[in-house]
């Protein structure tokens, strides 16, 4: 079955870094589009960025320019590499698969930007 493991959430200051991870399993990895999507406390889940199974990205505005999101087919694992953070970037992030018309989500990780 289907299994997303998010991992490398944490406590960070304004303006610091995180990478997360996200290992799948389950599918065929290479031939979907995966996606970061992230809930703050009280708010409904957004959408941060998506790759492509061929490699094309997109991006929330809101992170446009500080995430990057990259996938690696061999380890089946997307990353959501996120810099100069704040404070309101502190949410749940999960990753998302779209496999067989139905929505996959893992544990998701929190990430914490707070001086």
């Amino acid at each position: 079955q289907v299994q997303l493991v998010e991992s490398g959430g944490g406590l960070v200051q304004p303006g610091g870094s995180l990478k997360l991870s996200c290992a799948a399993s389950g599918f065929t990895f290479s031939s979907y589009e995966m996606s970061w999507v992230r809930q703050a406390p009280g708010k409904e889940r957004e959408f941060v960025a998506r790759i492509m199974y061929g490699g094309s990205t997109n991006y929330a505005d809101s992170v446009k320019g500080r995430f990057t999101i990259s996938r690696d087919n061999a380890k089946n694992t997307v990353y959501l590499q996120m810099n100069r953070l704040k404070p309101e970037d502190t949410a749940v992030y999960y990753c998302n698969v779209f496999h067989q018309l139905h929505d996959y989500w893992g544990q998701g990780t929190q990430v914490t930007v707070s001086s």
